[in-house]
């Protein structure tokens, strides 16, 4: 067995679903092209930490110096049905990823531990850089290019047989590693299949699939944030604002968000591919049903201690209690 088929058959042992190598070349100048254009377009809104690093962003060897390879793996978070609760009092929904336990340091300890795998095979001298989410990767480029999905008109990694509701991390190193092929973005037809022909039906990962037509992700989105010109516009979106933009949220945005609390789903479960999708089966990874929909009067009755106690693992604790109490109090205007 090649060292690369050890290290994806580790991923796979490790929990995760999904595992791919890339180079650790930069992504390519189309994708740069519209990286810069959104950033220039004002779309990131507050979220300043994306024209940081850009550099870095786009070329991962500039995140560990003669980086060969990009290991890059994927974490189904589809949570299983779960009936709709029977509440005296009202409630925010939260988004299905904030249901599970934080998966930062879920993701970072088991790409540790495949570290220290490949290092065994692979012998001393070779470095490693771990990257989950919050470090300067243009992640989903490079799953694409490792072979795990294509990116979808919701702007989301969709693999065809997981969906778009799929976590990331990345393992970049000094190792080399056989390559993969971005098997769902192109095969040797020379136009993708369209989504109408294997709607209903398990892609074989030799056959090229994207998201041709469909625009139900487009037409579900709340707030206009997924734009008819294929653009996202990230100031509308309801995770950005429930999450990301500080202060007063404009009236005319906070009466789309409706009773969502915490995130949202709606582009991802308009999506045909999420709906044929099986739920996360990694039984280690916790799953809170109980936070599928929150009390709104107990969010503005927490102080900090309340918080801290009840969202310690959680997400949720990235947008402070101030925040979770601002948007609690629209979604009970909004009820």
């Amino acid at each position: 067995m090649s060292l690369t088929d050890s290290v994806k058959n580790e991923a796979i042992e490790l929990g995760f679903d999904l595992v791919g190598v890339t180079d650790a070349s930069p992504i390519d100048s189309r994708q740069v092209e519209l990286v810069n254009k959104w950033l220039a377009s004002g779309f990131a809104g507050q979220m300043d930490y994306m024209h940081k690093n850009l550099e870095k962003r786009i070329n991962p060897a500039k995140l560990l110096e003669n980086a060969q390879s990009v290991i890059v793996v994927g974490l189904s978070y589809k949570p299983p049905r779960q009936n709709q609760p029977d509440a005296a009092a009202p409630t925010g929904r939260v988004a299905s990823y904030a249901q599970y336990e934080d998966y930062h340091p879920f993701i970072k300890t088991r790409l540790r531990k495949l570290t220290d795998f490949v290092g065994s095979l692979a012998g001393p001298g070779h470095r490693f850089k771990i990257c989950v989410d919050s470090s300067p990767v243009a992640e989903r480029a490079l799953a694409a290019r490792a072979g795990l999905g294509f990116i979808g008109r919701n702007h989301m990694l969709i693999n065809p047989v997981l969906g778009p509701q799929t976590f990331l991390g990345e393992i970049i190193t000094t190792v080399k590693l056989q390559y993969d092929q971005p098997t769902y973005c192109h095969s040797e037809r020379k136009e993708p299949l369209a989504l109408s022909e294997v709607e209903g039906e398990e892609s074989p990962p030799s056959v090229a699939v994207n998201c041709s037509t469909c625009t139900k992700c487009i037409d579900a989105c709340p707030t206009g944030a997924l734009r008819a010109d294929g653009q996202f516009d990230a100031t509308k979106c309801i995770n950005y604002l429930t999450i990301e933009h500080k202060g007063t949220m404009p009236s005319e945005l906070a009466e789309k968000i409706g009773d969502r609390l915490f995130g949202c789903d709606e582009c991802v479960l308009a999506c045909p591919y999420q709906q044929k999708a099986s739920v996360c089966r990694n039984s280690e990874f916790k799953f809170y049903r109980d936070r599928a929909a929150l009390s709104l009067q107990r969010i503005l009755d927490m102080n900090e201690r309340d918080f801290e106690a009840a969202f310690a693992d959680s997400v949720i604790k990235r947008s402070g209690l101030d925040q979770l109490k601002r948007n609690a109090r629209i979604c009970l205007a909004n009820i």
